[in-house]
């Protein structure tokens, strides 16, 4: 890839992300009232977050079976009220002893 169309690339994803945040405030000039549409924003972060995350576990690892087995255990240790490092560190562990036992 030459020079100008690395700029031209560059050029036209700047465009489209600084639309993508300053449509909003030129569009929505008043508050947002309606209850439904502000639930469904406040749950947007949440769904983006989990439409990043749960793909990379399943790729991290050499084998998806050892990822499954790890994103279970956290899942598991999640809903049991554990803190976050706790459930880190135990997925992180049974990945490692699936991926020895593989």
């Amino acid at each position: 890839m030459n020079d100008v169309t690395y700029f031209k690339y560059l050029f036209v994803m700047a465009i489209v992300t600084y639309l993508v945040r300053a449509l909003p405030f030129a569009l929505f000039t008043k508050q947002i009232n309606n209850v439904y549409i502000k639930s469904f924003l406040a749950y947007i972060p949440y769904s983006v977050l989990t439409a990043m995350t749960v793909p990379a576990i399943f790729f991290a690892t050499g084998s998806v079976i050892s990822a499954a087995i790890g994103f279970s255990a956290a899942i598991v240790l999640a809903f049991k009220g554990k803190d976050l490092i706790t459930v880190a560190l135990c997925a992180s562990a049974a990945v490692l002893v699936v991926d020895l036992l593989l």
